[in-house]
């Protein structure tokens, strides 16, 4: 059920949108990504100006992937928001990104798996919902900017599983302490709470395995414990059920995405209030993830499905995964989505929705420096269209 009003006739990627409590401008949405630009996993002033630069006046961010506890890293340098330090540091971001007149989100992160010993305290294994660890045909970026193995993972008790929902719900209480609009669960990308949902991955034979309501399980208790702690208003949850990455496979992603659906929306009715939104990663992203171009599977499949998903969900629906401006204008235009979030194309034109909007030229983005450190070089400094150009100040009123 999209939540434009009804005078909101034949809507374009460039409508206003009332996302639950948020009145948005337009529908361009910064897609969190890792930036591994946080040092010490401190936010610093770089990300102050990075999310300065890309927001704008009624427009929706949400952050890169953020740890909710020492043991959610699987990159170097990605920030944290389980400690006072990381919070104090994150609300001179929010602030600037509030001072533009945007609406920011925090994604909570745990990679699960998808981590190394090097990253984890006391150099243990990384946590999962197995004990099988990542495919060879992956590697982890490594502190050094070389590339190791995935380990074997350890797979999660039962009893251990609440004391990871308790980690979710205080990094979530810390987010609006440090002035964040909401949160978004990661439960997408082969991450923590996908590995359990994917049957793929999860091999368990307790309570959170075998079926689908088992898989779905620490998900849905993730999101009823931060809904109940700072309401289901300030809540999104993102799910990639179509999509491999990271070796997160399932036999089944229609009934798995489905089934997410009908819990959250049930969830929703429990709760009284509506989650904030449903971000869905279609199988585009895996493909545009490791080259230039590529596909995968059927697009009349992969478009199915999404369809079939986003008219299950009673709620906004935010969809991502290699979107170009025409596919994304396409995909509002024919209902498809409430809002498109936007990622690499995002990293390399920080006027992103200037630019879409008057359909200028696009930077092309250097992959090279998706994940080094500078705080500059790859960073910030790609540039925006030149201010003093008026037939483009006229377009950007249209």
């Amino acid at each position: 059920m999209a939540e434009t009003p009804p005078s909101a006739d034949n809507p374009t990627l460039f409508s206003p949108f009332k996302m639950g409590k948020f009145n948005l401008s337009h529908r361009v949405v910064l897609a969190p990504m890792t930036r591994c630009r946080a040092l010490n996993s401190i936010p610093n002033q770089a990300l102050v100006e990075y999310y300065r630069q890309r927001a704008t006046a009624g427009g929706f961010l949400i952050t890169e992937g953020t740890m909710i506890s020492p043991t959610s890293a699987g990159f170097p340098h990605v920030p944290g928001i389980f400690n006072q330090e990381q919070v104090e540091a994150w609300k001179k971001v929010v602030d600037a990104v509030h001072e533009k007149g945007a609406v920011i989100f925090c994604q909570l992160w745990h990679v699960g798996r998808a981590s190394h010993q090097v990253y984890q305290p006391n150099g243990v294994a990384p946590i999962s919902s197995t004990s099988k660890p990542i495919s060879k045909k992956w590697r982890i970026l490594m502190p050094d900017g070389t590339h190791a193995q995935y380990p074997n993972p350890r797979p999660l008790a039962t009893h251990e599983i609440p004391e990871v929902v308790e980690d979710y719900r205080l990094a979530a209480i810390n987010a609006i302490e440090a002035g964040f609009d909401g949160i978004e669960i990661h439960g997408a990308h082969g991450y923590l709470l996908d590995q359990f949902m994917k049957d793929g991955i999860n091999n368990r034979t307790d309570e959170y395995g075998g079926s689908l309501a088992n898989r779905c399980k620490f998900l849905l208790k993730v999101v009823k414990s931060i809904a109940t702690a700072i309401g289901a208003d300030k809540v999104g949850v993102r799910i990639s059920p179509a999509i491999d990455h990271l070796d997160a496979m399932d036999s089944d992603p229609r009934s798995l995405g489905l089934e997410v659906i009908e819990r959250l929306n049930k969830l929703q009715v429990e709760l009284g209030s509506k989650l904030t939104y449903l971000h869905v990663t279609q199988p585009r992203y895996t493909a545009y993830g490791q080259t230039e171009a590529g596909s995968h599977g059927s697009e009349e499949e992969v478009a199915e499905l999404m369809k079939i998903w986003r008219r299950a969900f009673m709620g906004t629906f935010v969809c991502s995964g290699g979107y170009t401006r025409e596919l994304g204008i396409e995909a509002v235009a024919k209902g498809d989505a409430d809002l498109v979030a936007y990622g690499r194309l995002f990293i390399s034109n920080p006027d992103l929705v200037l630019r879409l909007k008057v359909n200028a030229p696009l930077n092309r983005y250097v992959r090279a420096s998706f994940y080094t450190h500078d705080p500059v070089v790859g960073y910030t400094d790609y540039p925006s269209l030149e201010k003093g150009n008026g037939n483009l100040e006229r377009l950007s009123r249209m």
